[in-house]
């Protein structure tokens, strides 16, 4: 056998290997999840709560914990949370909605937490639609804000793309999850091997509610150029909100993040009447010579 050839099927095998490895170990290298024991009790200071348990067709259990605003409520802010621990540590963020009057549901996916089941991206999609349909037995539609967070942006751009929410927040969102891991892995052919492709950019298209995605310009793991492109893929319904200095992790350290989230939340759009505005005037490209 050829030198050449050897070196060719060494390199193959190894791709092949890699391949292999890649398909089976992804959860493991995409979930960091915390596992809390059933009796575990959620404790959080002045934060009203409420746990749930909901069983799944699969026998699966989804746990979630509901924060309770001071007075009467708005509405509730379905808060899907990064790729991390538990809702014992996401529940810190429920404040940032409920100093505004909304209730926040916050779940934890399979495996994670309380919350059992073997994961699946179909059988988190369903889990979640689940949910949703139980919000729609409390409370209308057009109060139910869909908030998505990193690894949760995705799977709340699919709820929007399905439902008719108020409206849908992405805080550090990727293009699609394929594309992220193409950073780490770019000669690997992940379109066939990701479990999780997400492609948050083709749920978009299907949404109908106001969409408002929230990025840092110091992001390192998610860069900020995706926020912008996904901005692109229903611009009339979509508005790019800039933190400045923001990166993956501390976009709530910043005083923009929360004035931002005002904003958001309770301000209602104003609907610009564009034929008073400048928006046909088209700059000219050829100079004007000033005849002597």
């Amino acid at each position: 056998m050829p030198y050449w050839l050897s070196i060719v099927i060494i390199v193959l095998v190894i791709y092949i290997a890699i391949s292999i490895a890649l398909y089976y170990l992804q959860d493991y290298m995409l979930f960091k999840p915390e596992k809390l024991p059933k009796d575990f009790q959620f404790d959080y200071d002045n934060q009203k709560t409420k746990e749930y348990n909901l069983e799944t067709r699969d026998g699966a259990v989804i746990n979630g914990l509901r924060f309770f605003p001071k007075g009467e409520s708005k509405g509730v802010v379905l808060y899907l949370k990064g790729n991390s621990k538990s809702i014992k540590g996401w529940g810190k963020f429920a404040v940032d909605f409920t100093r505004h009057g909304y209730d926040v549901l916050m779940v934890d996916y399979r495996g994670f937490g309380k919350s059992t089941g073997r994961r699946s991206q179909k059988a988190i999609k369903r889990d979640l639609q689940l949910i949703y349909n139980k919000l729609k037995e409390l409370t209308s539609e057009r109060n139910i804000i869909l908030y998505g967070r990193s690894l949760g942006s995705g799977f709340a751009a699919k709820l929007a793309s399905m439902n008719h929410p108020k409206m849908l927040v992405l805080d550090a969102p990727y293009y699609s999850l394929t594309k992220v891991t193409a950073r780490y892995a770019p000669f690997m052919p992940l379109s066939l091997l990701m479990k999780y492709p997400l492609p948050t950019y083709k749920w978009l298209k299907y949404v109908q509610c106001p969409i408002h995605i929230i990025h840092g310009t110091d992001d390192k793991l998610i860069p900020y150029k995706t926020s912008v492109k996904l901005s692109q893929v229903n611009p009339k319904l979509t508005k790019l909100h800039t933190v400045i200095g923001g990166g993956h992790k501390n976009l709530n350290n910043f005083e923009s993040y929360h004035s931002m989230l005002d904003d958001i939340i309770n301000k209602a759009p104003k609907t610009i009447d564009l034929k008073t505005t400048s928006i046909n005037v088209i700059h000219s490209s050829k100079s004007t010579k000033t005849k002597a």
